[in-house]
């Protein structure tokens, strides 16, 4: 199994699949790049390579007890992008609080290093609710999920997860083995990592990061009736704020459309990512003309 080395040592677990032009899959919390997996399989099908790592203190990484901001992040991006040999524009997709790893990579890496950039169901650009962000999450939400993860984190997923995938009494999109995994998978975090992930995604601002997307094909999905990351305050104002973003609304859908929207999510990427083998083909040539 692949571990890049992060700048303090941190071993950062990460999956590398097939050839072709490379795109990085970036999980959501509280979770671990197992939900990226039948994402990743269509693109590597379509000729696509697939890296998707498990962030710092989340999945088979390391569990230190720092380094849980949104600059350490996306500088353990960049570690495992370097330990997997990826030297070319990569494809940044980022669900949820992976969103503003995607963002603050565009900003901090530069855009010769990006190729395109997709946000999906994704924290970008502001969750917190302020007096310049009226669409977003109160404080006190925020703090009633820390308090309530403190309290009894298992039992705590065990409530998160149907809300997470829209799953109620008459409503069912995913299975319950599905919610089962999806317990599994929060419950291979730490308690520290999960609380200090969430005051991260909650309260980081990436309004200034979007200015540097000017110049990227960005793309950004989001279900209409997420109620764990609201669609008005998130894609919408993406939307607005990047020039030629294209955003596709699924009516209805909840957070985890990865789940619930499989088939059309990676019909959506395919389409926006384009022919995988095809642009590492010509990537490999622009090498080989280069040296």
């Amino acid at each position: 199994m692949p571990y890049a080395r992060a700048k303090d040592g941190t071993h950062l677990y990460y999956k590398d699949w097939g050839r072709g032009a490379p795109v990085a899959l970036i999980h959501g919390w509280p979770l671990t790049s197992d939900t990226w997996d039948p994402v990743a399989l269509k693109l590597v099908e379509a000729g696509h390579r697939c890296i998707s790592p498990d962030r710092r203190g989340f999945g088979r990484s390391d569990q230190p007890w720092d380094g849980y901001d949104y600059d350490t992040f996306t500088d353990d991006l960049a570690a495992v992008l370097h330990d997997a040999g990826v030297r070319e524009p990569v494809s940044l997709v980022g669900f949820s609080m992976g969103g503003g790893e995607v963002a603050r990579f565009v900003r901090t890496q530069g855009r010769q290093r990006v190729r395109k950039a997709a946000l999906v169901g994704s924290v970008v650009p502001y969750m917190l609710k302020t007096e310049d962000n009226p669409n977003g999450v109160d404080q006190s939400t925020f703090d009633q999920m820390a308090e309530g993860i403190t309290k009894d984190r298992a039992d705590f997923f065990k409530d998160f997860a149907k809300s997470f995938y829209g799953n109620g009494v008459i409503s069912h999109p995913v299975s319950d083995a599905v919610l089962d995994d999806f317990w599994r998978q929060a419950m291979m975090a730490g308690l520290r990592p999960t609380l200090a992930a969430a005051k991260a995604f909650a309260s980081t601002d990436f309004r200034p990061d979007l200015r540097a997307f000017e110049g990227i094909d960005t793309l950004v999905i989001h279900g209409t009736s997420d109620s764990t990351v609201p669609i008005d305050a998130t894609a919408r104002e993406v939307a607005k704020r990047v020039p030629g973003a294209n955003l596709i609304e699924y009516d209805g859908s909840a957070h985890g459309v990865f789940a619930t929207d499989t088939e059309r999510l990676c019909k959506d990427l395919l389409e926006f990512l384009g022919g995988g083998a095809q642009a590492g083909a010509s990537q490999g040539r622009r090498e080989e003309r280069a040296y």
